[in-house]
């Protein structure tokens, strides 16, 4: 085997993996109307069975990508309030999907994690910018910044005053 199948078989444990594996529940679950948990355990099974679609997460990253998608499904009211008031001059309807449900995953890490904004920031807009339209990374960034300086005039939730996760094993943070 080469050293690069090596590197792609092996499990990745990044938070920005994990992000992106739940970005793709959240709009599978989405464009489907299924719930997202049904798709997590789907998603989760083809990874495990080597379905190239999704990246093989390391079991920490697989946590964290299951923390986020609960974290969204309890939270989603609260989570699309807070765009509706964020985001000016685009209704929900008018949004590209793939943008929305971005948005949704990093409104939450923002919102009830106590992860740093600019780490959440960068995978959303490097998500945005793999999944995404042209103009997503930039709507995506200014949107997530927006609300990241009206998040950091307001207290933050008690979830997110608690200590900092830690990195996982590769030591990425972010």
């Amino acid at each position: 085997m080469t050293r690069r199948r090596e590197k792609a078989a092996a499990p990745v444990g990044t938070r920005r993996a994990a992000r992106e594996f739940a970005f793709r529940v959240l709009f599978e679950a989405d464009r489907g109307d299924l719930p997202m948990q049904s798709v997590f355990t789907r998603a989760e099974g083809a990874m495990r069975s080597g379905d190239d679609t999704f990246p093989a997460l390391s079991e920490d990253a697989l946590v964290f990508a299951q923390e986020l998608v609960r974290g969204i499904s309890g939270a989603r009211p609260d989570i699309d309030a807070t765009l509706r008031r964020t985001i000016r001059g685009w209704s929900f309807d008018q949004m590209a999907q793939t943008d929305l449900n971005i948005l949704r995953l990093a409104t939450f890490e923002m919102m009830y994690t106590a992860e740093p904004h600019p780490p959440v920031i960068e995978s959303a807009v490097r998500i945005a910018r793999k999944f995404g339209g042209d103009d997503s990374g930039r709507f995506v960034n200014g949107v997530l910044a927006g609300l990241s300086r009206s998040l950091g005039s307001q207290e933050r939730p008690a979830a997110a005053q608690a200590e900092p996760q830690a990195p996982l094993p590769d030591g990425e943070a972010g």
